[in-house]
């Protein structure tokens, strides 16, 4: 499992963008390019959901209410992942975390012993 920073979190209208980043940090830097790497969201009162997430071969796959709309990327030199987020809702209002695993289907499932604390996104109507 990857340590990392969650940032980039904010105020913004709906309609706006943002662009949110997760930085590994600890043991993980010398293997952080083999991990897949996943953005989740959890809005008050619901469960924790898988946003997107990028393996490390590049593959992505997106939630749906994600497509068209957010994109992950990674930048393996600076242990950090991106998530761009364009035309905002409300409903995309949450805690988003970052999280990662050598293995993909764990990072699918969301299944970890720990999450970081994340960062917070507002979307005003």
């Amino acid at each position: 499992q990857v340590r990392s920073v969650e940032s980039g979190g904010g105020l913004v209208q709906a309609g706006g963008s943002l662009t949110l980043s997760c930085t590994a940090s600890g043991a993980v830097f010398n293997i952080f390019r083999l991990h897949t790497m996943g953005w989740y969201r959890q809005a008050p009162g619901n469960q924790r959901e898988l946003v997107a997430l990028i393996t490390n071969t590049g593959s992505t796959k997106y939630a749906d209410a994600a497509k068209g709309r957010f994109t992950i990327s990674r930048d393996n030199a600076k242990y950090t992942v991106y998530l761009r987020m364009t035309n905002l809702k409300p409903d995309d209002t949450a805690v988003y975390y970052c999280n990662g695993h050598l293995s993909p289907t764990v990072v699918e499932s969301g299944d970890f012993s720990a999450w970081g604390q994340g960062t917070q996104v507002t979307v005003s109507s």
